[in-house]
Parts: C-alpha cells; sequence; structure tokens
C-alpha cells in the first residue's frame, strides 16, 4: 500500500510492526568519554520544578539539562571538523531522515573482537547478496553492543567498541543511496580502534580520518551519524523503513533523537 490510509491501517492490523530503536534517556545514561584536557559533555540531569505541591498544585514538570550526543542521536555534518561549514541538525532535509533500512549483522564477530571495524568489503558482500543499497538508505552496524548498555563501564569499555575502518567510511561516504549509519554503541567510531586494526593506514603519512574515520568521512561528505541504537536485532537485513526524528536545535551539532523502524510482517 501506498496511500497513508493504508499505512495506518497496516500500523493498527498489526501487518506494520513499529520497532523502536531508541534507548530511554535517564540519569545513567552513558555519554562518550574524552580524555583531559578535552572538554566533556554534560549527560542527562533532571531538576523538578513542581510535583503537584505548592510550586504548582494542578501540574508535574521539569527542568532538564542534555548534551547534544546523548544518548540516541543524529550527528550533523557540523559536528566534526571536515564538515563543520555543513549543515547543522536543524537544517537536516527531513527526507534524509526516512528512508530504507540495510543491516549489517556482525555480532558473531564482534563477540569474538570487540574492536571489529567494518570495512568496504563487508558493505559489498551484503550489496552482493542482498542487491544495491536503496536510494537514501540508513546502514546498521548489528553489533550486540546495545546489551551493555545498562553498564556503562563495559558500554564505554576504554578498550574500544566496534567501529568503522578508513575504507569502510570511505565506501558509505562515497556511495551515493547512502543517508546515513546507525551503530548500537555510543559512537559511530571505536574509540579504542586506532590505526593499527586491519585496514588502517600504514606507512607514510596519516590518513586525516584515521583516529575517527567515520566522523570525518561521512559528515565531511553530508551523511549523518545515528548511535546508541537497539533492539537492532529484531530488523530483517532488508526490507524495513526509519524514521529518524532528532530534535530541531537550531545550530546544533547533534540532536538527541528518537527512531522508530517499520516492518512488513503480513
Amino acid at each position: 500500500m501506498t496511500s497513508t490510509s493504508g499505512f495506518t491501517a497496516g500500523i493498527a492490523s498489526g501487518a506494520i510492526e513499529v520497532i523502536d530503536l531508541t534507548t530511554p534517556l535517564h540519569s545513567g545514561t552513558p555519554v562518550v568519554l574524552v580524555p583531559a584536557p578535552f572538554a566533556p559533555s554534560a549527560g542527562f540531569t533532571t531538576r523538578p520544578v513542581s510535583d503537584f505541591d505548592e510550586r504548582g498544585p494542578g501540574w508535574s514538570w521539569s527542568d532538564m539539562t542534555l548534551g547534544e550526543h546523548t544518548g540516541t542521536h543524529v550527528d550533523a555534518p557540523r559536528h566534526w571538523i571536515s564538515g563543520r561549514e555543513g549543515l547543522a541538525v536543524d537544517q537536516i532535509s527531513p527526507t534524509r531522515l526516512i528512508g530504507p533500512v540495510a543491516v549489517i549483522d556482525k555480532t558473531v564477530e564482534v563477540a569474538e573482537n570487540q574492536t571489529f571495524l567494518l570495512g568496504a568489503e563487508h558493505f559489498e558482500e551484503w550489496e552482493h547478496e542482498h542487491g544495491p543499497l536503496e536510494p537514501g538508505s540508513w546502514v546498521i552496524f548489528r553489533s550486540g553492543w546495545s546489551a551493555y548498555g545498562s553498564d556503562p563501564e563495559r558500554f564505554l569499555d576504554p578498550k574500544g567498541w566496534p567501529g568503522l575502518s578508513i575504507d569502510g567510511a570511505k565506501w558509505l561516504a562515497a556511495h551515493p543511496a547512502v543517508s546515513g549509519y546507525g551503530v548500537e554503541s555510543v559512537g559511530i567510531d571505536s574509540m579504542g580502534a586506532g590505526p593499527s586494526q586491519p585496514g588502517e593506514s600504514g606507512a607514510g603519512d596519516p590518513d586525516p580520518g584515521e583516529f575517527g574515520p567515520g566522523h570525518y568521512y561521512l559528515l565531511g561528505a553530508d551523511k549523518y551519524g545515528l548511535t546508541s541504537l537497539c533492539n537492532v536485532d529484531r530488523l530483517p537485513p532488508k526490507g524495513a523503513t526509519i524514521v529518524v526524528a532528532p530534535l530541531p536545535i537550531v545550530g546544533g551539532t547533534a540532536g538527541p533523537a528518537r527512531v522508530f523502524a517499520f516492518v512488513d510482517r503480513s
């Protein structure tokens, strides 16, 4: 069905399953750590304003402090030096935030090597098996890392987490069908991988994106990062549709987001 009424009828009947890929926000939500002397970002905190009391007898509400890059969020091009003249999160076209999903499942490999890096060969293998990426695709790396979301020390393991190799980042950045790239970890790059991982730069001048290839190449090419996803295991390799809805923070380098996927179960 292509009509909006058919779409909503499919959701009501259960023929279209709605999967929430968003990690709930709370005071313990892990935020990527940066070493001194670099400045850290705030996490998520709330302060009650009133709660059916003398400060507001008929209502309850709170103030909150929230870093742009907290929880499930969209990295905008303006976040990274390679995209500093690019779009802020409020400027991303809604048409780029809705699209087909391609799931790259490497849970087995990540279980054996937590800093496993997706390379160009893995995307090419997926296309060989499932066909070319559809226009406007969001490529999602299924790593199983969201299982550690309730354990900040494990989720933010200083040894690192799954990421992208330089050639993998360049492949995504150059692919005309790609709108964005999503992960279950706190960031789209592995803080512990470094250039010594297979497929990374060796002798000669260092690659400008070697310590953050996903950020450097994707955001520099007007592609978007999507982090801290959950329930990725419920998505098929191909066929789902994603809706990514970041807060439209004016001038923002990122926006905390609610993310839904729609899967036809009929």
